[in-house]
């Protein structure tokens, strides 16, 4: 029950105010724009996995359809991987010279030919 001595609040100077627009789903107070850890591009590009296989250790980020605007070659199937395909990219952590080396050698690939893969596409 409200104490009747305090002022009640004015409810639209409070709808319209820049404070209670910019505030997130969960009501912290902080807009999207505010840098408190969260890179909305980053999580629009899909999150990166770490996925071991017997030809070594791999990383693999998925991008979603929206995101893909270019062509790529799949060198699981030798096709294409066309603009507005999700697929996955994907490069080796464990690369003889670095993982520099292995991010420069990242590769495109069709979800199914990455999942069906049989480690000779070299």
């Amino acid at each position: 029950m409200p104490r009747s001595n305090h002022p009640r609040r004015r409810t639209s100077a409070v709808r319209g105010s820049s404070q209670s627009r910019g505030r997130g789903a969960q009501g912290t107070g902080q807009s999207a724009g505010d840098d408190d850890g969260f890179d909305l591009n980053r999580a629009r590009l899909g999150i990166a996995t770490t996925e071991s296989a017997s030809d070594g250790l791999w990383t693999v980020r998925t991008i979603t359809a929206g995101n893909a605007q270019k062509s790529y070659t799949c060198p699981g199937c030798h096709h294409p991987v066309s603009p507005g395909t999700a697929h996955l990219v994907v490069w080796q952590e464990d690369a003889l010279f670095g993982v520099e080396a292995g991010l420069r050698d990242r590769r495109h690939w069709h979800t199914n030919c990455w999942r069906g893969r049989n480690y000779k596409y070299r």
